[in-house]
Formats: C-alpha cells, sequence, structure tokens
C-alpha cells in the first residue's frame, strides 16, 4: 500500500524530476549533509518544498563555479540564519577577477601568427599547462587567453630571440615568487584587516562589510606590485648598465711587501724619542731609502770616475 502525499510533498523519483536531477545526485547531496534528512513514513521518505528549494539553490551555486565544499559552508550559513547574501557577496569578491584586464579568445592561426609561424606543439601543451592558454572543449582549433597581455609579453620575448623553453621557464619561477609574495600580503591584511571577521562565523552584515573592504583593497595589491617592480627595475638595470659600461675591473696594484727585521734596542730607542711612536716605521722606511740611495749614487759616480781616468792614462 502506497502511504498518502499531500501536494508540495515527493518521493524521491518525484523530487527528481521537479529538480531536473538524478536519484543518484539526491543521494549523493544527502550524503554530503547538502540536504536536510526527508520525513520517513513508514518504508518511504517524503520530501518537500525545501527540499526542492535546497536542490535548485545548489544547482545555481554549482553554475557560479563554486564547489561542493563552498557550497555545504555557504548553506549552513543559511541554515544557522545567518543569510546568505553578505556571504555570498564576500565569496564572489574574493573569487572574481583581481585584475581589469579582459580575457580574449584565438584560433590555432591566430596563435602561429602572433609567435611568428612558429607552430611548437610542445610549447603549446606548456602553456596550456601553466594557465596561459585554455582549450575550448569540442573545439581543437580554438584556444582561449585568460590574459592576453601576458601572451603578449610571451609572443614579444620570442620575438627578441628568447626560446620557448627560457620562456615557460622564467614563468615558472616568476610565478612562486609572486605566489610567496600573495602568501605576506594576504597574511598582511589577515592580521591588521580581517581578523575581526575571521574569529567568528560572520553575519551577514558583517560578510557585506567584509566583502566591501575587499572591493576596495583589491586594487592596492597590483598597485604596490607595479610601483616595486618598476623601482626594482630601474634600480638594477641602472647598476648592470654602469657595470657594462665601466668595462673589466682594473687589477690594483699590490702593496709592498713587508719583512720583519729586528733592530738593536738601543736604535729603536733613539729613532722613538726623536719623531714619537707613531711615525717610527715612517722615519726608519726614509732613513733606509736614503742611504740605499746614497750609496746607489756613490757607486755610480766611482764607477764612471774609473772609467775616465782610465781612458785619460791611456791617452
Amino acid at each position: 500500500m502506497l502511504e498518502e502525499q499531500t501536494a508540495g510533498e515527493y518521493r524521491i523519483e518525484g523530487l527528481a524530476h521537479a529538480s531536473g536531477t538524478t536519484v543518484r545526485t539526491i543521494r549523493a547531496y544527502a550524503d554530503r549533509g547538502l540536504l536536510p534528512r526527508p520525513e520517513r513514513r513508514g518504508r518511504t521518505n517524503v520530501y518537500g518544498e525545501e527540499h526542492l528549494a535546497r536542490l535548485r539553490q545548489i544547482a545555481g551555486l554549482l553554475d557560479r563555479g563554486y564547489t561542493l565544499a563552498s557550497i555545504k559552508e555557504l548553506l549552513e550559513a543559511w541554515d544557522e540564519g545567518r543569510g546568505l547574501g553578505g556571504v555570498l557577496g564576500l565569496v564572489a569578491e574574493v573569487q572574481g577577477p583581481w585584475t581589469d584586464e579582459v580575457s580574449g579568445q584565438l584560433s590555432r592561426a591566430e596563435l602561429e601568427e602572433l609567435f611568428g609561424g612558429a607552430a611548437d606543439e610542445s610549447a603549446v601543451e606548456e602553456a596550456v599547462e601553466l594557465g596561459v592558454l585554455e582549450r575550448v572543449p569540442g573545439e581543437p582549433e580554438m584556444f582561449l587567453v585568460p590574459s592576453p597581455q601576458q601572451l603578449t609579453v610571451a609572443a614579444e620575448l620570442h620575438a627578441a630571440g628568447v626560446p620557448f623553453p627560457a620562456i615557460t621557464g622564467q614563468l615558472r619561477e616568476l610565478r612562486l615568487r609572486v605566489e610567496e609574495i600573495a602568501a605576506g600580503l594576504l597574511d598582511f591584511t589577515a592580521e591588521h584587516v580581517f581578523q575581526r571577521y575571521l574569529d567568528h562565523p560572520p553575519s551577514d552584515a558583517e560578510a557585506t562589510e567584509a566583502a566591501g573592504l575587499v572591493r576596495r583593497l583589491r586594487p592596492l595589491a597590483q598597485q604596490t606590485m607595479d610601483a616595486e617592480l618598476a623601482r626594482a627595475m630601474r634600480t638594477l638595470a641602472t647598476r648592470q648598465l654602469h657595470e657594462h659600461l665601466a668595462g673589466p675591473p682594473q687589477p690594483q696594484a699590490a702593496a709592498p711587501a713587508t719583512v720583519p727585521l729586528s733592530l738593536p734596542a738601543a736604535t729603536v730607542a733613539a729613532v722613538r724619542d726623536l719623531v714619537g711612536p707613531a711615525a717610527m716605521a715612517e722615519f726608519v722606511t726614509s732613513a733606509t731609502e736614503r742611504e740605499v740611495h746614497k750609496r746607489r749614487m756613490d757607486t755610480l759616480a766611482g764607477s764612471g770616475a774609473g772609467e775616465d781616468g782610465a781612458a785619460g792614462y791611456g791617452g
């Protein structure tokens, strides 16, 4: 015998039909805790309008790109009476684009023309892996371009002679460093700006307020990065240019070698008394050089006189 049903009540097959989904999907949602428990009547589970409304909410959120895990959090907020408006607005601000750049679309022929006729399939595959290009389902000759500016940069570098592997390798390294910087900025704002929203489940009004803050602060990240990158590039490029224009470094003259020398104590004391301790080394060096110079001059003079005398005697 079938239990009685009133208007707005469904068995699982009828709920699947009304919501445009499947019995299997409804059971999977129930297992994940996305649907409230149905009413049990004898051996039959009876679903109501709240289940139909919940299934339509889930379908709408999936269409907007939310995962089932995030949908569960949003629906729990709704069930706790906090509303979904502010929470959905906050999630939309965070998950929305963080740049004003508009994505584009490109055919394979246009892609090859952009890169000077180069048809490097391995480079295309790596670009897809990095997210620089996205394949269009069902259209193997078309690509989505999330950031046309980034693709243009790659084309300019390739035209300047940079090979594809070097371009993609640089992008991978740059991406890691930028993600580290982004993580630091997020930690900074979480500590100083959003902490008051994070230590408890935010109300609908608080979520709306936090979404407004995200909207205001979001451009600051790119502005800060642009300014600091411009400063660093100017500073380092100027330094590198000066180094190249200056040529190779000139070898520096070696300092004169010093040899320890023992002097009689009486001599050391006499020099110290004469010129003071600070000038002793300079005085001894000067006196020695003068004596060496004098003896060299005496030797040269004596050698010259001997030659002259011998010539006169012979004459």
